[in-house]
C-alpha cells in the first residue's frame, strides 16, 4: 500500500510539469512579438489575483493554469533581446533548464552533507569564475543572491579584517564601542553599496561620497585626500567597475595602490563591468583590478543565468570565514570537502551553482567572449543612432555597455526643465509602444534614458527594430 502511494505521489508531478513545461515555452517564443512593457495595472492584477481565501483546495493543474492565465498581462518582457533598462540578462537555455532541475532536486545548499552535488558543483564553478574574471585563483568565494548580497558579505569580511587589525574581535563584541570604519566611495555608487553599509551597521553617516572627474571616474588627488583626512580611522575604499549610468570604470591601477598603502580595504562593485575581463577587447578596463581586496559581482546580468544570483570574492580567506561561518552541532560537516555555510550569509539557500555551471558549460570562453562583445556593439548602434535622430541628443557614448540618449523639446526657448519633460515623455512612448523598453535616470543634473544591453538574444535585428521604433515615436509626437 505504502509502495502504491508513493508511486501515485510520484505520477502527481508529471501532468503539472508538462504543463508548466509547455506554458513556459509558449511564453519565451511569444517574447519577440508581445509588447515588452507589461499591459497590467495595479488594479487590474488585483482583480485578477487577489481571490478568496479557500477553505478546499484545488487541482494543481488548475492552479498553474488559472495563475498563467491571472499573470499573463503583468509580466514585464525583462527576458526580450528589446529589454534595455535597469541592466538586466536573459537566461540562456541551459541556465534555465538547470534552474529547473534545481527546484526538482530541491537540495538546501548548505553545507556537503545537506547537498553533496551542490558543494561540489559551487566548488567548480567558483573555480571556473575567478578564472573567466581574472580574480587570483587563492580568492574565497560565495554564490548569493545578487550583488547586493555580494556587497554584504565582502563589507562584512572588510568590517571583520579591519577591526582585527585595531585587536577588535567585531563578531564576539560587535560594533558598540568598536573603532569607526569610513566608507569611501564615488558619488556615482549605486544604491545597494548605502544598503551594504546599513545592514552591517557601520552607518550611512560614515559613507563619504567623492566627487568625480568629467568621465564619472575617482582622481587619485581626491581620493587621496579623503584618505589623509581619515588618516586614523579604519578605511573602506569602494571603487566602480562599470557604473549604472555611464560603465564608468575607475582607474584601478592608481587607486588600488594608493589605498592599500594608506592601509585600506579596496572593495570593487564589478555588478555587470566585472565581466569586461572576460572579454580580451574590453579586459584593459579592469588593468590592476586584481590588486583589490574584494569583488562583487552578479550572476543574472551578463552571465544570463535566472533570478536570483550573485558573486561574492574576497582576498582574505580567513576574514571572510571568521565573518560568515557558523557550526551546530547537529549537522555533519566535511574535511575534505567545501562547506558553502562557511561563506554565505544564508543558511537556508536554494543551490544556485547549477545554474551557473550550466551557463558557463553552455558559453565556454570563446561564447562568453562573443556575447559581451555583441552586447556592447549592440549598445553603441543603439547609441550612436538614436543619438542622431532629429530631436534626440546623444549624451554618453557606450565604452562598455551603458549609454545615455536625451529628448530635446523642440520648441524655441526650451528650457533644460522642457528637455527633461520631454525627455521622460518620450521614454513613457517608447515602452507604452512596447517594441523595446529603457529606463530613466538623473545624470549631471538632466534627465536621460539609460541604454544598456547585456541580454545574449540581443543582436542587429533589435537595434534596428530598437531604432525604427523611436524614430517613429518622435516623428508622430513632433
Amino acid at each position: 500500500m505504502k509502495d502504491q502511494d508513493a508511486k501515485s505521489a510520484g505520477s502527481a508531478f508529471a501532468p503539472v510539469l508538462e504543463a508548466a513545461a509547455r506554458h513556459a515555452i509558449t511564453h519565451l517564443n511569444g517574447l519577440p512579438d508581445r509588447a515588452v512593457q507589461a499591459a497590467a495595472t495595479v488594479e487590474s492584477l488585483r482583480v485578477q489575483l487577489r481571490k478568496p481565501l479557500s477553505v478546499q483546495g484545488m487541482a494543481a493543474e488548475q492552479v498553474l493554469s488559472e495563475l498563467v492565465r491571472d499573470c499573463a498581462d503583468g509580466l514585464l518582457g525583462s527576458p526580450s533581446s528589446r529589454f534595455f533598462a535597469w541592466v538586466v540578462g536573459g537566461s540562456l537555455p541551459a541556465a534555465l533548464g538547470a534552474d529547473w532541475l534545481t527546484s526538482a532536486w530541491d537540495q538546501n545548499a548548505h553545507c556537503f552533507s545537506t547537498a553533496p552535488a551542490a558543494a561540489i558543483a559551487e566548488e567548480v564553478v567558483g573555480s571556473w569564475l575567478k578564472d573567466l574574471l581574472r580574480i587570483p585563483d587563492t580568492a574565497s568565494f560565495a554564490l548569493v543572491t545578487g550583488c547586493q548580497m555580494a556587497h554584504v558579505t565582502c563589507l562584512s569580511a572588510a568590517r571583520q579584517a579591519l577591526l582585527a587589525r585595531r585587536d577588535w574581535d567585531v563578531e564576539e563584541n560587535g560594533l558598540s564601542g568598536a573603532p569607526k570604519i569610513v566608507v569611501l566611495a564615488s558619488d556615482q555608487l549605486h544604491g545597494s553599496i548605502e544598503r551594504a553599509v546599513r545592514l552591517i551597521g557601520l552607518g550611512r553617516s560614515n559613507l563619504i561620497a567623492l566627487p568625480t572627474d568629467d568621465h564619472g571616474r575617482l582622481s587619485a588627488e581626491v581620493l587621496t585626500h579623503a584618505l589623509d583626512a581619515h588618516a586614523d580611522s579604519p578605511t573602506i575604499v569602494t571603487l566602480c567597475a562599470g557604473d549604472l549610468n555611464i560603465g564608468a570604470f575607475d582607474d584601478f591601477e592608481a587607486l588600488i595602490p594608493l589605498a592599500k598603502a594608506r592601509g585600506a580595504w579596496v572593495h570593487i562593485d564589478g555588478a555587470f563591468g566585472l565581466w569586461a575581463a572576460a572579454s580580451a577587447r574590453y579586459r584593459y578596463l579592469l588593468a590592476g583590478a586584481r590588486r583589490a581586496d574584494s569583488w562583487a559581482t552578479d550572476g543574472h546580468k551578463w552571465l544570463n543565468v535566472p533570478y536570483d544570483c550573485g558573486y561574492a570574492f574576497i582576498a582574505d580567506k580567513l576574514a571572510h570565514a571568521k565573518a560568515m561561518s557558523y557550526r551546530a552541532p547537529y549537522i555533519s560537516y566535511a574535511a575534505e570537502a567545501r562547506d558553502e555555510a562557511d561563506w554565505n550569509p544564508e543558511w537556508s539557500r536554494r543551490a544556485r551553482g547549477f545554474s551557473t555551471y550550466a551557463a558557463i558549460r553552455q558559453l565556454g570562453r570563446e561564447g562568453l567572449s562573443e556575447m559581451i562583445e555583441r552586447c556592447c556593439a549592440c549598445a553603441k548602434s543603439i547609441v550612436s543612432r538614436l543619438g542622431s535622430l532629429h530631436g534626440a541628443q546623444m549624451l554618453w557614448p557606450p565604452q562598455l555597455n551603458q549609454g545615455l540618449v536625451r529628448f530635446l523639446d523642440q520648441r524655441a526657448g526650451a528650457t533644460s526643465e522642457d528637455h527633461d519633460r520631454r525627455t521622460d515623455e518620450v521614454i513613457a512612448r517608447i515602452n507604452a509602444g512596447g517594441e523595446a523598453f529603457f529606463s530613466g535616470t538623473t545624470w549631471r543634473g538632466r534627465r536621460a534614458m539609460r541604454v544598456s544591453v547585456c541580454n545574449w538574444q540581443t543582436n542587429d535585428e533589435d537595434v534596428e527594430r530598437t531604432v525604427q521604433s523611436v524614430a517613429a515615436i518622435l516623428r508622430s509626437s513632433g
